[in-house]
């Protein structure tokens, strides 16, 4: 099954080039329905003009994204800073503390097939 999501520049060019390998979003009920070996279509935002394709390797989910970012190393997210604290911040900007607590949070691991 294919599935479509929308990324913005900097995470749609480190999938691309193969940096990133880990996709983060909220395990919120679009995101229940993902199986291993599903493919993601993903579009650059903001102006749509290009996709890429990945297919889906495994699906691991947590409480927290503080507990993903302890778990997962850095660099599979195309991170090089591996500040937990700046990036459970960063990912609050997305996704509200609230939000959060509701639905958990979901690490796709990613195998880059067309760009």
């Amino acid at each position: 099954m294919e599935h479509k999501m929308k990324l913005y520049e900097e995470p749609f060019r480190e999938i691309q080039s193969g940096k990133k390998t880990v996709e983060i979003r909220l395990y919120d009920l679009k995101r229940r329905k993902l199986k291993e070996e599903d493919t993601i279509e993903f579009t650059k935002l903001p102006v749509e003009d290009e996709k890429l394709t990945v297919k889906i390797k495994k699906l691991c989910t947590y409480p927290t994204f503080r507990e993903m970012f302890e778990d997962i190393p850095a660099e599979k997210f195309g991170i090089v800073d591996n500040n937990i604290e700046k990036r459970v911040k960063s990912i609050h900007t997305l996704y509200s503390p609230p939000r959060e607590q509701e639905w958990g949070s979901l690490a796709i691991e990613i195998e880059l097939l067309f760009s």
